[in-house]
């Protein structure tokens, strides 16, 4: 039996998301795929990425994205009522305010979702492996 390996990426510095960014960029997301945890101070997505590491196979990679400690969130023209719409991820951006930091997701249609964190722990969770014919 061929056993198969998926990759965690952690981002826990300024100097590690732009690597997490890439990777997610032009990745596909549905609006009922995003939870926001606020007790557990969690939010995370499903996103349908390329497989950027290895570009000539032209698969697609199912991934789970989670940023910890985060304290509140902000979604800017998100209001649709279709939750099975999905959005295209083009960026991931970092601001430090005050004490804390802003994570920004930029989307297209000029769509941004700010999330407000204590500290940056961004975790990035391969799943499944789609082959050509999934696509």
């Amino acid at each position: 039996m061929d056993k198969q390996f998926f990759k965690k990426i952690t981002c826990q510095s300024p100097e590690d998301l732009p690597f997490v960014s890439a990777l997610i960029s032009e990745g596909k997301i549905k609006f009922k795929e995003l939870k926001y945890l606020p007790k557990n101070k969690i939010f995370l997505f499903l996103i349908v990425r390329s497989d950027k590491e290895n570009p000539e196979n032209n698969k697609k990679i199912i991934s789970i994205v989670k940023f910890a400690y985060i304290i509140s969130i902000k979604l800017k023209n998100f209001e649709s009522s279709n939750k099975d719409e999905i959005f295209e991820l083009l960026a991931m951006d970092l601001l430090k305010k005050d004490h804390n930091y802003e994570i920004v997701l930029l989307f297209s249609n000029n769509r941004f979702i700010t999330l407000n964190a204590e500290v940056i722990d961004i975790e990035l969770t391969d799943q499944v492996v789609l082959n050509n014919e999934n696509n």
